[in-house]
């Protein structure tokens, strides 16, 4: 799928209202695709529906919680009444939360879970129907994190755990959606200037209601790239067919990367032609 083919086409991200998500619809949207914005914040919305009019496409605001499996049928199904079926789907809502695995809250856990694990499966559920039927070819994109590609350390291990879920989803769908018209793309970002670091400020209320941290707390965040780098290596990795795109910000992300590879291979047991 080239970006040419969005132009009068729609496209969908999830998690839209700013951070990764606004920067992916921004560079949709100047490819010339309507779009549909999709986020838990109304008034996160209102702005993000702003800074997109300066493309002159049409874009609509829709509310909705991912994690929330019959919230997003049922948003596909208007939509697609509608005659609103994206060409390009990005699931990127993603929270996260410095709760530890062995003895975070269960609510903390779960929410972390249900956004970034099913929430994804939950929007693919959601859409792939339709996008199979398009006579057309589609791309469908997955926010994971470059922390799924590191050994799990530093202060964020349940978030972590569920990015690597997230990826192992969209491996998932490369490997069902092979027989179609639909490419998958995987997106490994490094650390980036978005506001992942204050994600409770819309969790509901069945997780433990909304709690605002104060800014300093991003200050690493604060320091970081901005999310809109990622639209040219975004763009390559679509146009080229889908795939993994891994974009480093951070020195030694590399070197992390391929001392766990050789660590797991170094510690391989090979039974395969063991008779037994």
């Amino acid at each position: 799928m080239k970006y040419a083919d969005l132009k009068d086409s729609w496209a969908l991200v999830t998690g839209a209202a700013d951070g990764i998500g606004l920067a992916l619809a921004d560079s949709f949207a100047a490819a010339g695709a309507n779009m549909v914005l999709v986020d838990i914040r109304d008034e996160a919305l209102e702005s993000a529906t702003a800074q997109l009019s300066k493309h002159g496409v049409e874009i609509r605001a829709e509310m909705a919680d991912v994690s929330d499996r019959e919230a997003m049928i049922d948003l596909a199904a208007r939509l697609a009444a509608g005659g609103i079926v994206p060409r390009m789907l990005w699931i990127n809502a993603g929270v996260g939360a410095a709760a530890r695995l062995s003895d975070g809250k269960e609510k903390a856990i779960r929410w972390v879970y249900d956004v970034n694990l099913f929430g994804t499966i939950w929007t693919a559920q959601a859409f792939i129907p339709a996008m199979r039927e398009l006579d057309a070819s589609a791309h469908i994109g997955v926010t994971a994190s470059s922390a799924t590609l590191v050994p799990v350390d530093g202060p964020f291990p349940l978030y972590a755990a569920s990015k690597y879920a997230t990826a192992a989803v969209g491996e998932g769908l490369m490997s069902e959606l092979a027989d179609s018209e639909i490419g998958v793309t995987i997106l490994c970002p490094g650390l980036l200037n978005t506001g992942i670091w204050n994600s409770g400020r819309a969790r509901p209320d069945r997780f433990g209601g909304a709690r605002e941290l104060d800014d300093s707390a991003g200050e690493y965040w604060h320091q970081a790239k901005t999310p809109d780098i990622l639209a040219a290596p975004v763009k390559e990795t679509v146009e080229s067919g889908g795939g993994w795109c891994v974009v480093q910000t951070e020195p030694g992300t590399r070197d992390a990367f391929d001392g766990r590879n050789s660590a797991r291979a170094a510690q391989w047991t090979d039974l395969s032609n063991n008779a037994e």
